[in-house]
């Protein structure tokens, strides 16, 4: 039975794949036999020595996805040296945690040009090369505040509430094809963005956990393995669905 999770002999593409979030995604795929290739704006030193025990199943990509005028150039470049390509997971991510009048315009469409806008352009240029193949897997991290309201986060709420209109629409349109669009909501998970949010503010930990049945945050791996499944052919006719990995969150109170 667990031979229907296995992701032996195919490749993934994760934006943002060497911290937090992707790297437990990075981790688990390769725990199920597949490979990854890493993308992020960073140079490739910054995460060597993270990336450097995987081996040769993992590579690393640098590219910005917001420089969306050479997204389709840099797929081009991408299928050359790795040929199919099988899943994509748009997880990159970036955050600005400023009350409304104090957030700017460019802090807001700073943090919809990582999230959306990049994703969308990245998803689009894989699409032919999936649709050839009539196979693949669209995963996008999707987040608690694209169903909550949450205080000082205007940009990432409207962003990643688009990401659940982007699935849905895409759904409709390229599930004939063979390829599977689904997202990850995850909860409250203990990574450094996570911390970067809510260090020094007890108050609104207090609430993520008051309102968290489970009465802890989740771990990056949780995420992981929910990745795993939803790429696998367990989830072979599964599409245009958002799986909630919060504790119970959303529901509880």
């Amino acid at each position: 039975m667990t031979t229907i999770f296995s992701l032996e002999g195919r490749r993934a593409i994760i934006t943002g794949g060497a911290t937090g979030l992707g790297l437990a995604m990075t981790d688990c795929i390769v725990q199920s036999g597949g490979s990854v290739t890493v993308v992020s704006s960073s140079p490739k030193e910054k995460y060597q020595d993270i990336l450097a025990p995987y081996g040769d199943k993992v590579s690393y990509e640098q590219f910005d996805i917001t420089c969306t005028d050479r997204t389709e150039a840099f797929v081009e470049g991408l299928l050359e040296r790795y040929g199919k390509i099988d899943i994509l997971i748009n997880n990159a991510g970036n955050h600005c945690k400023k009350p409304v009048e104090e957030m700017s315009v460019k802090d807001y469409t700073d943090v919809l040009n990582v999230h959306l806008v990049g994703a969308y352009a990245l998803t689009r240029a894989l699409l032919p090369h999936m649709r050839a193949n009539r196979k693949g897997s669209i995963l996008f991290l999707t987040s608690m505040t694209g169903y909550i309201g949450m205080p000082s986060v205007c940009g990432y709420a409207t962003a990643k509430s688009g990401v659940l209109g982007l699935i849905r629409s895409l759904t409709s349109e390229v599930s004939g094809d063979g390829i599977r669009v689904n997202g990850i909501a995850p909860g409250w998970i203990d990574t450094p963005m996570f911390r970067r949010a809510t260090d020094g503010d007890d108050a609104r930990k207090n609430k993520i956990l008051g309102r968290t049945p489970m009465n802890k945050f989740g771990e990056p791996a949780d995420i992981g393995w929910a990745c795993v499944y939803l790429c696998s052919d367990a989830a072979k006719f599964v599409t245009g669905t958002v799986l909630t990995v919060d504790g119970g969150a959303v529901t509880g109170f």
